[in-house]
């Protein structure tokens, strides 16, 4: 896409269970529903990164692929670090976890498990969340960049009984 200011910026949309880091200027999109999105980014440098995740934890079996919030994680601060970044100027945004079924879901709230686990590893590597929409029962679109650490978020519609 063409900026105003002439000069190109990268897009990448994210699918569920990947990520993607930029050290320069990018847009990286995504779409989330239950899934949640971690959003880190340099504040003095620039640069940065956004995972999406469909589930919590990876149980050892099978790939330890990003679709487990716990790879998904590590592999984003471990990408983000890689550019060059320090984690003491790092901040995070963090996005989804919806509860999108229609009907209750309370058995096994992925949404809710998916934002707790990002929360808790945010909190464990000290990087402040400067930004967040969590929870809820809408999906949301997501647009980070990389250069500037904004990020615009759109919603979908409810759902649930009665949408």
């Amino acid at each position: 896409m063409l900026e105003s200011n002439g000069k190109n910026v990268a897009k990448q949309f994210l699918l569920p269970g990947a990520l993607h880091v930029c050290a320069g200027e990018c847009e990286i999109t995504t779409v989330l529903g239950s899934c949640v999105s971690v959003c880190l980014w340099d504040q003095s440098r620039g640069g940065g990164g956004m995972n999406h995740f469909m589930l919590p934890l990876w149980n050892g079996e099978g790939l330890a692929t990003p679709k487990y919030g716990n790879i998904a994680m590590e592999r984003l601060f471990e990408q983000v670090l890689a550019l060059g970044s320090r984690r003491d100027r790092l901040v995070a945004k963090v996005f989804g976890g919806a509860n999108l079924l229609t009907v209750s879901s309370a058995a096994c709230p992925i949404g809710a498990r998916n934002i707790e686990l990002a929360l808790n590893q945010l909190e464990e590597w000290r990087i402040p969340v400067v930004g967040s929409d969590l929870g809820g029962n809408t999906g949301r679109k997501i647009i980070m960049n990389t250069k500037t650490g904004v990020v615009l978020m759109g919603r979908g519609r409810p759902q649930g009984r009665g949408a």
